[in-house]
């Protein structure tokens, strides 16, 4: 994207309490007439066809994903001062603060914060505090683990870290660093709460009761994590994206990857090892990134949820236009390409499989698809032609068996797969998934549709829609582009033989005032809560229910916006029929199974909305969510009416 263009089974649950549930209407549409050819499959459903995109937007991993809680650790500032950083001075205590740019714990992090403290004692200490990612959550009787690096002119006694509330100033957990002396050191320390209200007003403080100069540097402070994982990820973020059931994430990102200059690239030598050895870096979207999601944090990523990595490397070309010229200038980027793919999928033998295995993981990752670049249409140089198959050649020489991902088409070497990227409203996602009948394989005379990739070249690299979005709806989307998305997927699947992957993109959002810098996005939050909007929703559905072959079938009384896909699964006995009525009218529909007999048992999952508008909201999270019920089958015939403005899942037991 460019800023120039533009638990798991509860979210499937019929309990859904406050959520609005639209009863159907009687039909004023044609009939929908449905015939599927159950032993008739077309051609196989990609494994990985939906999965996670990401990068660093919108706070999606600090004050995101990443649940480092204090804002800012590393004490940066700008023409207004120390950022997110403020002055404590109890009773009569007096002190100042300041950068200091001479002196700091490692290379990476040469400067420091520095206090000096000219008057405080026991009852009047002085200090900092830090007021986190628009405010810390905290919640009854639970721990936060923190650290510090920390070093004195002398001996300055201890250091009191406290959580402290907003609207009382009273503490509600403290600890005490002990042993501060005139050398760097890290200090760990570990905060509990009582019995404490949850809620978002809260801060961090860092105080001292005697007088003399004391230097902060890297303080860093995490909740409970998704299993319990240091430097680890929001284990509410990490649940909702479990439920999508994603086969790949994209990483490191978009325009992360490139950042605005050369300069800014997402140098991932400088995101590994210790936190206190990485630099931190600006990211594209007008904050600083800490780094604390690194090159082996995103790999891990794809442990926790059982996803491929799908691995960007930098291709020489950067958001404000700058490229690399090919050749010799754009060599040391491709030798960094290469140590990465060894860093990844090295043995402890190699040079940077030892160092991953220094960092904590010997085990070496499965790798399968490496990405040259982002976006590289962009680059009015020309230049990608060369530089795209600069790399290919490195790469394919020591790796044979990765599959390359090209960002534009290229004439100079045919890559394995290309990227396309869409962001669009409604209407187009709908006029790109048209109607279609979809002919039995082999059969002489197709009839595809008119949607995007039906008549496409088979023959042509594959695609991976690497990025897309129907963008209706801020800062989450609503149900009218659920719908879009919806229908768009309908299309998707149904040309997955040539589409072998997608994600929805951007992923997360910090609802916050200040937050976002995109709209839509899947998933909104603040520093407590979450919630899935109804494409989020709508991405459950289609990752949930999903059949390893595309089946044979014909529609006969379909509308401009009814839409719909049917995948089977003869291991798992069951048929997965996506219906999209996108009308403002209820839309009947007969579904008849030939080729195979049924139970007689089938299961609807339906999300709908009483308006296109209608929405979720951090303050309303469950307003549309799925809802499931059962639905006969008589005579290998489902008969059903959807509402109005409506997604539905039918699975369908197969004897």
């Amino acid at each position: 994207m460019r800023k120039t263009l533009f638990s798991y089974c509860a979210v499937l649950c019929a309990v859904a309490a406050g959520c609005t549930v639209v009863t159907a209407q009687a039909p004023t549409q044609n009939p929908v007439s449905l015939t599927i050819q159950a032993d008739k499959p077309v051609h196989a459903v990609s494994p990985t066809l939906y999965g996670l995109m990401t990068e660093e937007i919108n706070y999606a991993f600090d004050g995101g994903l990443y649940a480092e809680m204090v804002r800012n650790r590393t004490f940066r500032g700008d023409w207004s001062g120390l950022l997110d950083w403020y002055l404590v001075e109890k009773g009569d205590a007096a002190a100042k603060i300041a950068p200091d740019h001479g002196t700091g714990p490692s290379t990476a992090l040469p400067g420091s914060l520095k206090i000096e403290v000219t008057r405080a004692s026991a009852q009047s200490q002085a200090g900092v505090l830090n007021t986190g990612w628009w405010g810390m959550a905290l919640r009854p009787e639970t721990t936060y683990k923190g650290s510090l690096y920390a070093k004195a002119g002398a001996e300055i006694g201890p250091v009191t870290v406290s959580l402290v509330n907003d609207k009382t100033g009273k503490a509600v957990a403290s600890a005490q660093v002990t042993g501060v002396g005139t050398d760097w050191k890290q200090f760990p320390f570990t905060l509990k709460t009582g019995a404490v209200e949850p809620s978002t007003t809260n801060h961090l403080e860092i105080t001292v009761g005697k007088t003399g100069t004391l230097w902060l540097q890297l303080v860093s402070l995490f909740p409970p994590t998704y299993h319990d994982q240091p430097n680890g990820r929001r284990t509410d973020l990490m649940e909702k994206m479990a439920a999508m059931h994603p086969q790949f994430l994209r990483f490191p990102g978009g325009n992360y990857l490139e950042g605005n200059r050369i300069a800014d690239w997402y140098d991932w030598k400088k995101t590994i090892g210790p936190l206190v050895d990485r630099p931190t870096h600006p990211s594209p979207w007008g904050y600083q990134s800490s780094d604390g999601m690194g090159l082996l944090e995103f790999l891990g990523w794809c442990e926790d949820l059982k996803m491929q990595p799908v691995l960007a490397v930098y291709a020489g070309y950067s958001l404000g236009g700058q490229h690399v010229e090919p050749g010799e200038k754009l060599e040391p980027y491709v030798q960094s390409a290469l140590d990465e793919l060894e860093y990844v999928t090295g043995s402890t033998s190699t040079k940077w499989g030892a160092v991953r295995t220094q960092n904590g993981h010997p085990e070496p990752f499965k790798l399968t698809y490496v990405e040259i670049g982002n976006e590289e249409w962009f680059d009015k140089s020309g230049s990608y032609d060369a530089r795209y198959t600069q790399f290919s050649k490195a790469i394919k020489a020591k790796y044979p068996d990765l599959q390359l991902i090209a960002t534009a088409p290229v004439k100079s070497a045919k890559p394995d797969v290309l990227d396309e990227h869409f962001y669009v409203r409604a209407t187009e996602n709908f006029h790109d998934a048209a109607h279609y009948d979809q002919p039995a394989a082999g059969s002489p005379a197709p009839q595809w549709g008119n949607g995007r990739y039906d008549k496409s070249d088979r023959n042509g690299p594959k695609i991976f829609v690497g990025e897309w979005a129907t963008r209706e709806g801020s800062p989450t989307p609503n149900m009218g582009a659920a719908l879009g998305d919806a229908a768009w997927m309908t299309g998707l699947e149904r040309n997955s033989d040539l589409v072998i992957m997608a994600a929805y993109a951007p992923l997360l959002v910090n609802v916050n005032p200040g937050g976002m810098q995109w709209a839509t996005d899947l998933i909104g939050y603040d520093a407590q809560t979450s919630y899935g909007s109804p494409a989020y929703y709508a991405q459950v559905l289609f990752g949930s229910y999903l059949g390893d072959q595309v089946l044979t079938s014909k529609a006969n009384g379909v509308g401009e916006k009814f839409f719909y896909s049917i995948t089977g699964s003869a291991a798992k006995k069951k048929l997965y029929l996506k219906l999209v009525n996108a009308s403002s009218e209820p839309q009947a529909v007969d579904v008849a199974i030939d080729g195979a007999k049924t139970t007689g048992k089938a299961k609807l999952v339906a999300l709908n909305a009483a308006d296109t508008q209608e929405t979720n909201s951090i303050n309303d999270p469950r307003r549309i969510v799925p809802v499931e019920s059962a639905l006969a089958v008589s005579g290998g015939h489902v008969k059903h009416t959807m509402p109005k403005y409506s997604i539905e899942v039918v699975e369908i037991e197969l004897q």
